[in-house]
């Protein structure tokens, strides 16, 4: 019976693996033809920052490989990327790889740890509205999703920035480090503060309400009365029978926060300068860095279609009717 499970396992990854390269495909093909069919050209960004004769401009344009057709010019591209190359940035003259490696681990600091925040606060704010309809807790729960869902994330971080950077002088409001000071932990923590909060709070509301309605669903099952008429203490009750089984909605909810996160990764970088990927992507299509434009979008959607995969193997782990159904 264990084989059969690891065969039907092995067959639903394979067949989620078959569906994630299609998708990868679609995601890059779309981000390529949109970078490439918007007005200005890498030719035209540096034509601006030096006379080019139309000599020039075309001879540079023909290097780039700029005069073929989009489709010729992504079936080139895709072909060097399947060899593990995403070409040279054109604003640093650098590798791509080495741009983006430089500025990925900022960028998973920050959305991870804005995760980490969102569930400290939204699981035991959840629980206790489940817990006690009606209550202050309950109250502060609504009150605490309600503002994470409606305040949109550029507006707290300029509130944020304004009080506690500019008018209190309490946090740094750009970078991960001052200019001049010491590149230690203490300072990195203090440079996080705000971007982390901000990353965190405003996906609260949506896991706060999943939280309280998967609860509250699970606290009437048969299972949860049987547990309760055992004489089981009630923390054990919540945490084994409610939690555990509430978890399945809660994991959906995680996987449809990932490219939530990486994509409001871009406009908290941009604010607060956070040297990641987001403002990376924000700089490259200013100075319309193709492959830049490209390499960032590769790590996203590579990203966002893993951490999809891994989370449906722990959805059928935690429910085996999905994968034995999918």
């Amino acid at each position: 019976m264990r084989g059969v499970r690891w065969i039907t396992m092995i067959r639903y990854l394979i067949k989620r693996l078959l569906l994630a390269i299609p998708t990868f495909l679609g995601i890059t093909l779309f981000v390529f033809c949109l970078a490439n069919m918007a007005p200005g050209s890498p030719v035209d960004v540096l034509a601006n920052s030096a006379n080019l004769s139309p000599e020039a401009y075309a001879e540079l344009e023909h290097s780039l490989g700029l005069d073929k057709p989009i489709i010729v010019r992504y079936g080139i591209w895709l072909g060097d990327l399947l060899q593990g190359d995403m070409g040279m940035s054109t604003r640093t003259n650098a590798p791509v790889s080495q741009v983006i490696g430089e500025r990925v681990g900022n960028s998973l600091l920050l959305t991870i740890s804005g995760l980490i925040l969102c569930l400290i606060i939204s699981l035991p704010l959840g629980v206790l509205s489940a817990y006690k309809p009606g209550s202050a807790w309950d109250s502060v729960a609504n009150v605490v999703a309600f503002l994470g869902s409606s305040l949109p994330g550029f507006f707290i971080s300029l509130i944020l920035a304004y009080f506690f950077a500019a008018k209190l002088g309490w946090l740094p409001a750009t970078g991960m480090y001052d200019s001049n000071g010491p590149h230690t932990l203490v300072e990195l923590i203090r440079h996080m503060i705000m971007p982390t909060f901000v990353m965190g709070f405003t996906m609260c509301g949506e896991f706060i309400k999943q939280t309280r309605s998967s609860m509250l669903e699970v606290f009437n099952d048969d299972h949860v009365k049987t547990a309760r008429s055992k004489g089981l203490h009630e923390p054990q009750v919540i945490i084994r029978h409610v939690l555990r089984n509430a978890l399945i909605p809660l994991v959906t909810m995680i996987a449809l926060s990932v490219p939530f996160l990486l994509g409001g990764a871009v406009v908290t970088e941009q604010v607060f300068s956070w040297p990641g990927l987001g403002s990376l992507m924000v700089l490259s299509i200013n100075q319309r860095d193709y492959n830049a434009i490209m390499g960032v979008t590769v790590f996203i959607a590579a990203g966002v279609l893993i951490c999809n995969l891994i989370l449906d193997l722990l959805y059928a782990k935690l429910d085996p009717r999905i994968g034995v159904g999918s």
